[in-house]
Order: C-alpha cells, then sequence, then structure tokens
C-alpha cells in the first residue's frame, strides 16, 4: 500500500496545549485550525465522524512505551509517584503482574515492533553493525512491522519519539511501514533545546526530513503533540482505524524536568532509599501485585543504607529522584492529554490503550548516579546531565532484584496497563499470566482481523514467536511454551514457575518463581535435571535465534576492527 500523502503538521505553542491556560473545548478548535489540509470547521464535525467509525468492528490500537521505567514506578503498581490518569486507566482495564521484555531499549523495541526475539529482528544487542545476521543493529529484511502488517488491515500508521531500531536513512519508520512520523530515529538522551549542546548527535525528524527543535521543546510534551495532531488528522479527515506507538524517552537519564513538575516532589524523598522502598512493596502486596507471602529481595549489595550516608549525599540523591519522579509525572500528565483527545473525538470506548516500559530501570552511573554535563547548570536543567543512581533504581524495581541489561526480573519485567472499554469487560481486575513484548504482534492481527503475512515484497518472513493475549483479557489461560533471553551475556529462560538466570560468565542458578517471585533462593544444587533441561531448552533457542557468546561476539568485533578475517 503507498504511504498517505499527509501535509506538515502546526503545533500550537506550548502556552497554548491542553492542561496549560485555555479550555480544552477551545484548545481542540485550535488544533483543527493549525492542521494544514483539514477544513477550518472539520472539527464540527467530529460527532459525525464518530457515528460513521462507532460500527467498525476492529478498535484504534495505541501503544504507550517508557524508557527505563521500573517495576514500581507507577501509582496503580506500587509507586508514591502522582500518576491519576495510568491509575484510571488500571482502575477501568487490567493490570499484568508477569509481562516481559527484552532487558535494553533497542532489543526490546525490536521484539516488540516485529513479534520475534531481538536477535531474529537483527538487532541482537545495540544498534552497532556486527556483519552478523542476528546483529545488524536494525530491522531486517526477515520481519515485518507492526505497522506493516497493520496498515494492510487498513490502518493508519503514526508513530512519534524514540525509534532506535535503525537511525540510518532507509532505516526509518517510513521506511518500515509507518505513515507519519516525528521524533529521533536515534536513542535520545535529551529533554529541552539546550541539551543538544551536550547530546550534539541527536537529531529530530518529521516523516523523512530532518527538521530544526523547536525552542519549547519538553520533549515529553511534543511527542504527545505530534501524536494527537496526527490521531486527529486521521479521524476527521482519514476517517480509518489508526495505531500510534508512542514511544517516550522518559524517565531515561539525563535527569531533566520542567521546574513546575520538580516542584511537587520537594522533600518526598527525604526519607531515603530504604523507607521508599518498603513502602512500594507494602502497597504492592495489598494491591495484589505480588502474593502476600511474597518476600522482598534484599537491598542491592552495591546500595548502602539511607542511614549511613552523609547529610549532604542524602540531600543531593534526594533531589534527584525528586527529577526522576517529575519525568514520570510528566508522562502521565500526557497519558491525561492524550485520553482527552480520545474523548473529544469521541474514539476513547473503542481504543486499545497499551502503556509499558522497554527495560527494567536504570542503574547506569552505580552508586549516586554520574554527574555531566556544564559544571553550574542546576540538576534537572537542560545543561545538567545526570542520572538517579543505583539506590533509586532499586526502589524503582521493587520488589525485584537488579536492573535493567540484566535478566533477573528486575531487569526483565515490566508493568502493563491495558484499557479497551469496547472489548474488555474486567473493570480493576489484575492478569498474572505470562507474557511479552512479542505477544504484540500476534494480539494486533488478531483484533485487525488481519494474518501475520509469510511474505513481505520479495522476502520471506520468519514464523511469529510471540501468542495473542486477547484470551488473557478475558482470564482464560495462555498458551505459552516458555520464554528466553539473551543480552550482553546475560542469559535466561522460564518455563511455567521455573526460570533458570546466568549473569555474565557466572554458573547457571534456578529459581521457582511461583514460591520465590524474588529470586532469593538459588534451588540449582537441588534440581539439577530441571537446570539441566532449562539450560538445554536455552541453548536449542539460542542456536535457533542466531545467538553469539558474548565472549565469542566480543573477539568478533576486535577482529573485524582490526580489518582480518573471522574464523
Amino acid at each position: 500500500m503507498p504511504i498517505m500523502s499527509c501535509s506538515r503538521v502546526v503545533i500550537a505553542p506550548r502556552s497554548l496545549r491542553p492542561g496549560r491556560l485555555l479550555p480544552a473545548t477551545i484548545l481542540v478548535r485550535i488544533f483543527a485550525l493549525a492542521m494544514a489540509g483539514i477544513a477550518v470547521g472539520a472539527w464540527l464535525h467530529a460527532d459525525a465522524v464518530a457515528q460513521q467509525t462507532s460500527g467498525r468492528s476492529v478498535p484504534n490500537i495505541v501503544v504507550i512505551m517508557a524508557d527505563d521505567l521500573g517495576f514500581s514506578d507507577i501509582g496503580c503498581y506500587g509507586a508514591e509517584i502522582e500518576t491519576p490518569h495510568l491509575d484510571a486507566l488500571a482502575a477501568n482495564g487490567l493490570r499484568f503482574t508477569n509481562f516481559y521484555n527484552a532487558a535494553r531499549c533497542c532489543p526490546t523495541r525490536a521484539a516488540l515492533l516485529t513479534g520475534l526475539y531481538p536477535h531474529q529482528a537483527g538487532i541482537g544487542h545495540m544498534t552497532r553493525d556486527d556483519g552478523l545476521p542476528g546483529y545488524r543493529g536494525f530491522l531486517n529484511d526477515r520481519c515485518v512491522t507492526l505497522a506493516e502488517v497493520l496498515r494492510e488491515a487498513g490502518y493508519a500508521t503514526l508513530t512519534t519519539g524514540k525509534w532506535h531500531v535503525g537511525s540510518a536513512p532507509g532505516q526509518w519508520p517510513l521506511d518500515r511501514g509507518f505513515d507519519r512520523f516525528w521524533g529521533v530515529p536515534s536513542g535520545g538522551g535529551i529533554y529541552f533545546k539546550d541539551a543538544l549542546q551536550i547530546r550534539k548527535e541527536v537529531f529530530f525528524v518529521e516523516d523523512d526530513q530532518r527538521v530544526e527543535a523547536p525552542d519549547d521543546l519538553y520533549v515529553t510534551d511534543t511527542f504527545t503533540d505530534y501524536a494527537l495532531a496526527f490521531i486527529e488528522q486521521t479521524v476527521l479527515r482519514d476517517q480509518k482505524p489508526f495505531f500510534l506507538y508512542l514511544a517516550h524517552i522518559a524517565p531515561h537519564w539525563p535527569l531533566q524536568a520542567k521546574p513546575e513538575d520538580i516542584a511537587k516532589y520537594q522533600g518526598r524523598y527525604a526519607a531515603g532509599w530504604d523507607a521508599v522502598r518498603a513502602a512500594r512493596f507494602q502497597r504492592q502486596v495489598q494491591m495484589g501485585i505480588v502474593p502476600p507471602d511474597t518476600v522482598i529481595s534484599p537491598r542491592d549489595p552495591q546500595a548502602g543504607a539511607w542511614a549511613d550516608t552523609p547529610a549532604d549525599v542524602q540531600r543531593d540523591l534526594a533531589h534527584r529522584m525528586e527529577i526522576y519522579a517529575a519525568q514520570i509525572d510528566s508522562i502521565d500528565q500526557n497519558v491525561g492529554r492524550l485520553l482527552e483527545k480520545l474523548e473529544t473525538l469521541q474514539q476513547l470506548d473503542n481504543t486499545l490503550i497499551l502503556f509499558l516500559s522497554d527495560n527494567g530501570c536504570s542503574a547506569e552511573g552505580g552508586p549516586g548516579g554520574f554527574s555531566r554535563g556544564l559544571p553550574d547548570a542546576p540538576l534537572g536543567t537542560g545543561l545538567s546531565y545526570a542520572s538517579a543512581g543505583l539506590e533509586w533504581a532499586n526502589v524503582s524495581d521493587t520488589p525485584f532484584r537488579k536492573f535493567k541489561m540484566d535478566t533477573y526480573e528486575g531487569g526483565i519485567v515490566t508493568p502493563l496497563v491495558v484499557h479497551w472499554p469496547a472489548g474488555i469487560a474486567a473493570r480493576g481486575e489484575l492478569r498474572h499470566q505470562m507474557g511479552h513484548v512479542i505477544d504484540l504482534m500476534p494480539t494486533f492481527a488478531e483484533l485487525a482481523g488481519v494474518a501475520y503475512p509469510e511474505t513481505f515484497g520479495d522476502q520471506t518472513l520468519l514464523p511469529v514467536e510471540g501468542i495473542s493475549l486477547v484470551p488473557a483479557f478475558d482470564n482464560r489461560p495462555l498458551d505459552r511454551d516458555g520464554l528466553f533471553w539473551e543480552h550482553q551475556g546475560n542469559k535466561a529462560v522460564r518455563i511455567g514457575d521455573w526460570k533458570a538466570v546466568q549473569p555474565g560468565n557466572g554458573p547457571w542458578e534456578l529459581y521457582d518463581l511461583g514460591n520465590d517471585r524474588t529470586e532469593r533462593i538459588d534451588l540449582a544444587d537441588q534440581h539439577p535435571k530441571r537446570l539441566e533441561e532449562l539450560t538445554h531448552r536455552w541453548q536449542v533457542w539460542a542456536e535457533h535465534c542466531g545467538v553469539w557468546e558474548w565472549s565469542e561476539l566480543q573477539r568478533h568485533r576486535q577482529t573485524r576492527s582490526k580489518g582480518k578475517p573471522v574464523r
């Protein structure tokens, strides 16, 4: 299908955006008037458009992905951070407690977009091209994206935010089935425009052209601005179902947030990470997120006790967490803007919304975090460049151990909030079925009434690895054989409640997640046959997906960089 012809979108100044100075009813008119190619009075016809689309059986689909957000970082999963809009989605929808990603940004995005494991899609590590099928650093021709599949089903395909599955021209969203794009092809790492003075390699793209970042850039707001404009244009002009993939940079480092959002959290973290972690865990137990007999994992060995931390360090690190919380608060504010837009366009009831994270919280920078950027720049501003630190990451991943890039639960479990009033009868329920981002492809294909293709263009595709989550919406079991992970030498396999983990060069460990969700008790010595079964399954999977041992991949890189033939 040809890419639809669209005019560039004009975005209202920040002072005129929803949640700012004007009532939403007036702002709907402002957005509509700003749309090139849409008649001045188009907003008047939203009701007529809704009547035309209300009988449509296929839902709109919205995927909102946070970056480096931990399992406990939103209110409905135990956080003290204010996320009322996400909490409302959960109260009127579902929360999954055993939903997984691929441990890091690029691999998770590859798996989510394709329904394949990351190595199969060509992104077994990050965006470096190692000249190996599983490690090209961009989406290969053996996969098809959600956008490519859903566009064949008649959807408008829209994306804003962080792409990070191919940053070279020819690898951008419009080359992989999306009709519209505004965001960063690379990894991001900025929030304000002046941060480009530090992160000079970052650039912005609209559709297939590089564009200048707006002067009032705050990426969480701006990504949402374009998402809302794309949706409105699709509903009012094209009158077709839409798929929106909104991939935030937040709350990934650096710590950069708007002053008014930071101010909301002043003093909130003075009690320290130990108290905040304990309070989050208590709320998780009360909510049923974890069973009542769950024992929280110990404080990470690299994290000291808050009580033993010097007062000046306490003040600095508490302030870092205030900024981190503000970044998440901003995500939720923009979820509210999205819900308001869908409600105004009378599309909310038949829109499937999913919110999740690409990996566990980041401990990059280690204890105390890192501090870069300009020396005198206040924390939280665009010219500062800091992280929150390992101690607060340990809080974010409550009740689990470890972090982003690890294959313990703390690195690979994500909150998943699902909301679809027209399609899911349950309200405020938990789902404990085991799911993974590879399941979105078969789920969306089923709901859109389209088959996953065997070929695309002249390319034969790999069969999809995920399974549909639709049965879980009605709390039916999923026919799942197992799940597998490898990232940077960290390995894991989960079959039922049994999970084997190999951290880097260490020995394989074995956990019974049914009785020990926080992976405290290694049962490898007690159940050697069980461990052997799981590790054999992992090896078969690794060969199937083209996984290289991390040490061998490093050797390959060294040899290749020297221009020597690889044996």
